[in-house]
């Protein structure tokens, strides 16, 4: 089966193409951070208009980069949710018209289920089970997942999400959007001694997470300093930052092993990319014998390839295509709603 796959829950356009048997054939991507940045963050509008103006020429990217054609495509996956509403309609309109006129059916897809799946598309990929710590900017979830669409909820963020937090930070330090990369790039030039932050919900008995608390730690921080802040920090306080958040989503990881009695952890979202948090993983890994995978830097962030992926693994597992023509969005649309296992 050939998979088209389209993403544009937000501010990210991704067009790819999968093939059950030979893999990912191609993937087009276009950001929308240069033109967001003016603005301090996602202009929910403004990327609307966005992914009107790129998805099609994505397309073409994409089919030239596979030397396919539309006619070879079986089925149309698409991100039906969760996102912003105007963003997940341009792509649930484009992909569903698509469809309609090739007489391909499509196969909407959840946004979680694509970054949670990503590591798939790795030279080295998981094999069920294992556990997913899935961090994104607006998700933290551990999950206990056996196979695609069986997922059991271990445990979530009570209030902000990691990356939430990430970026949430990285304005209270003064740094531009997208701020939560910046703050991590920033950290790794900061003093790990200098600051010592709060680890909420660190040793707490159950599986969930809270960063609200650590956020407004920051804050404190921040109005204890002379103005204007310094660069020297800048670096210290994101240091103190990253330390505190990087060791409650390795510690709250190990503990979600531990209880199911798993040897194998995936990290998705696009937290999943930083430095720190894999460097600390990969020391536990080797210290208490567990593998731990991670999806290809690229497709950390939101993208096509994971949306082609997840509909095709969905068809395999049994899932049925729909007739293309109609549609609706889910803005909001908690993963656990459409799985067939839940905790």
């Amino acid at each position: 089966m050939l998979i088209l796959g389209v993403e544009s829950s937000c501010d990210e356009t991704g067009i790819a193409l999968y093939d059950s048997e030979a893999g990912l054939l191609a993937h087009a991507l276009h950001s929308q951070v240069a033109m967001h940045a003016e603005y301090g963050g996602v202009v929910p509008e403004l990327a609307s208009r966005d992914h009107i103006r790129r998805v099609v020429p994505l397309l073409r990217a994409a089919l030239a980069q596979a030397g396919r054609s539309l006619a070879e495509v079986d089925a149309v996956a698409y991100t039906r949710g969760p996102g912003l509403s105007g963003a997940l309609l341009v792509g649930c309109a484009f992909a569903e018209a698509l469809a309609l006129a090739l007489d391909k059916p499509t196969i909407p897809v959840h946004h979680l289920e694509g970054h949670l799946l990503s590591p798939l598309l790795s030279a080295d990929p998981p094999v069920f089970p294992f556990i997913a710590l899935l961090v994104s900017g607006g998700h933290t979830q551990l999950m206990k997942v056996t196979g695609v669409g069986e997922y059991e909820l271990l445990g979530e963020t009570l209030d902000d999400a990691a990356g939430e937090a990430f970026d949430k930070s990285a304005k209270l330090l003064g740094l531009p959007y997208p701020g939560g990369a910046l703050l991590s790039q920033l950290a790794e030039r900061g003093d790990p001694e200098k600051y010592s932050l709060p680890r909420p919900m660190l040793h707490s008995a159950d599986l969930n997470f809270s960063f609200s608390g650590l956020k407004t730690a920051v804050l404190t921080l921040v109005r204890e300093q002379d103005e204007p802040l310094t660069d020297e920090f800048k670096a210290d306080a994101a240091r103190a930052f990253q330390e505190a958040i990087v060791e409650v989503l390795v510690k709250k990881s190990l503990k979600a092993l531990k209880q199911t009695g798993l040897k194998r952890l995936v990290v998705a979202g696009g937290v999943g990319a930083n430095r720190q948090l894999r460097a600390m993983l990969d020391d536990e890994a080797k210290r208490k014998r567990f593998r731990v995978h991670y999806p290809e830097l690229a497709f950390c962030t939101d993208n096509g390839a994971m949306i082609a992926l997840a509909g095709c693994l969905r068809l395999q597992a049994g899932s049925t295509a729909k007739p293309a023509g109609s549609f609706s969005v889910q803005p909001r649309w908690p993963l656990m709603q459409m799985t067939e296992k839940s905790s």
